[in-house]
């Protein structure tokens, strides 16, 4: 059996208006052919899709197309497109006979005048292999689901945890589409789209309304007639002409039951729309006094207005301004991506004083502050990490740059954004000696878990802010709940 491979991964966040270039892809590494399998063997979804095919025990040729991933952030340049489905056209074309192909893709990835990034490369790719080539695709939960991923594939698996579980879920998707280029499984979809969008706060599937509907949707795939069930709470800060939440049922050749499931899920979701527009977060001044006053172990700060994992710059000095101005006691760590700063505090040297207009580039919703301070240390971007998906990334020019009770980490890339003990300890940075850190994410807590002992969201505003009805919103289909009070979740 011979399977094409594709991997091409970056989730848009439509109120970020810096675009995401090749060198963002660059930054996390753009791999073709059998360099694909060789770097990313053990890890993220190539890891499990390889799990996928040992699980199988079915002789499996792999033909590695293309791999590219970014950071989450704006749309993709009209380059950063081209570039891609170019890849997926010409690949395809040099593969030779292939018995199915599988795409690793996110879902809510837009680009320069185009809506559904993955809709047009699924388009691209079946214009190449035709329409009856089984094809297999995989997608992060947060996707937007599109009338053409629905089109141009047989078998969708979608994420089943948040933070995600992406070499689980590859493996899964793998193990579907060994069977059904084999022949030994007919899939039958059914799909919904709901008018609905949820905030961030409610994200987590490990408690709330989200464990809920994740909870059934495995309860209904122990039916041995059900492939696989997918919820899709789309990224909520894609303003996209097809936005809102997906439900996915996927049977073995039963499209009433699939039919009957995706209604079900459907409602599920729908009934409990007010609790998931729930928010937890504090104002930024209270939330950063909060932080100061825990003595126990390291608190996290999350700055939902600037969560680079959903979309965001990563360069809001919200929560530094509040912190320098509360004249807080404890110590605080920061990531901070800006490149001009970065390389202009490298340039300078470790021990070097430097006065600087830090941050606020991005995006509209912040401003440059004014800060003097110490540079600790400086080092290449490059950090390997033996416990994420990515298992080297760049940051680019990173400093250590201390300003009162707060360090930065000023970074040239976004690397994994400050999320992961690694990016601060290649700069002999270690968060366990802080009192509070900020990370650019609402969910993504994980790696610091070890460590931490309290996390408190601050609302702070940005191109991932919470308050998703204060977004200038354009494109989405409307009425749209939380935006307009509905009674029924369908268009």
């Amino acid at each position: 059996m011979r399977i094409g491979l594709i991997q091409i991964t970056q989730e848009t966040s439509s109120f970020n208006p810096t675009l995401t270039t090749l060198a963002d892809f660059e930054s996390f590494g753009i791999y073709e052919g059998l360099e694909i399998l060789e770097r990313l063997h053990s890890a993220g979804p190539v890891g499990g899709y390889l799990a996928g095919i040992q699980a199988s025990g079915v002789e499996v040729e792999t033909v590695p197309i293309i791999r590219g991933a970014a950071r989450s952030g704006g749309r993709l340049s009209s380059e950063s497109f081209e570039f891609f489905d170019n890849k997926v056209r010409d690949g395809l074309h040099l593969a030779g006979h292939l018995d199915g192909l599988v795409m690793l893709l996110h879902g809510a990835a837009s680009a320069e005048g185009i809506d559904d990034v993955e809709g047009a490369l699924l388009r691209t790719a079946r214009d190449v292999v035709g329409p009856s080539l089984p094809l297999a695709l995989m997608l992060d939960h947060h996707a937007n689901v599109t009338q053409e991923m629905i089109d141009h594939s047989d078998v969708i698996v979608g994420f089943r945890t948040q933070p995600h579980d992406q070499f689980e879920t590859a493996q899964a998707l793998t193990e579907h589409a060994v069977q059904l280029f084999g022949g030994n499984i007919k899939p039958t979809t059914a799909w919904r789209k709901l008018r609905m969008l949820t905030h961030q706060e409610q994200y987590l599937t490990s408690g709330g309304p989200m464990k809920i509907l994740f909870d059934r949707a495995r309860e209904m795939e122990r039916d041995p007639r059900v492939l696989t069930v997918s919820p899709f709470p789309m990224q909520c800060w894609l303003d996209a002409d097809e936005g809102g939440w997906a439900i996915i049922v996927v049977t073995d050749d039963d499209p009433s039951l699939a039919e009957n499931l995706a209604d079900e899920l459907a409602e599920l979701a729908w009934s409990m729309r007010t609790e998931f527009q729930r928010t937890e977060s504090l104002p930024v001044d209270q939330a950063v006094t909060a932080a100061d006053q825990t003595n126990d172990g390291l608190v996290i700060l999350s700055d939902t207005g600037d969560s680079v994992l959903g979309g965001s710059g990563g360069d809001s000095t919200v929560i530094l301004e509040a912190i320098l101005r509360l004249g807080i006691r404890g110590r605080a760590l920061i990531p901070m991506i800006d490149p001009v700063s970065s390389r202009q505090l490298a340039q300078a040297g470790a021990g070097a004083t430097v006065t600087l207009e830090l941050g606020g580039r991005s995006a509209p919703f912040f401003s440059p502050l004014a800060v003097t301070g110490v540079v600790r240390a400086v080092s290449g971007g490059v950090v390997e990490l033996s416990d994420h998906a990515e298992t080297e990334i760049d940051m680019g020019k990173t400093v250590a740059f201390e300003v009162g009770p707060v360090t930065l980490l000023v970074t040239e890339y976004a690397g994994v954004a400050g999320i992961h003990p690694a990016v601060y300890r290649h700069v002999g940075v270690e968060p366990a000696d802080f009192q509070m850190i900020v990370m650019k994410t609402a969910s993504n807590f994980q790696y610091m878990a070890p460590f931490t002992s309290t996390m408190i969201r601050a609302a702070t505003p940005g191109p991932t802010q919470s308050d998703i009805t204060a977004l200038p919103w354009q494109r989405i289909p409307r009425p749209c709940f939380p935006m307009e009070s509905l009674t029924t979740w369908r268009g």
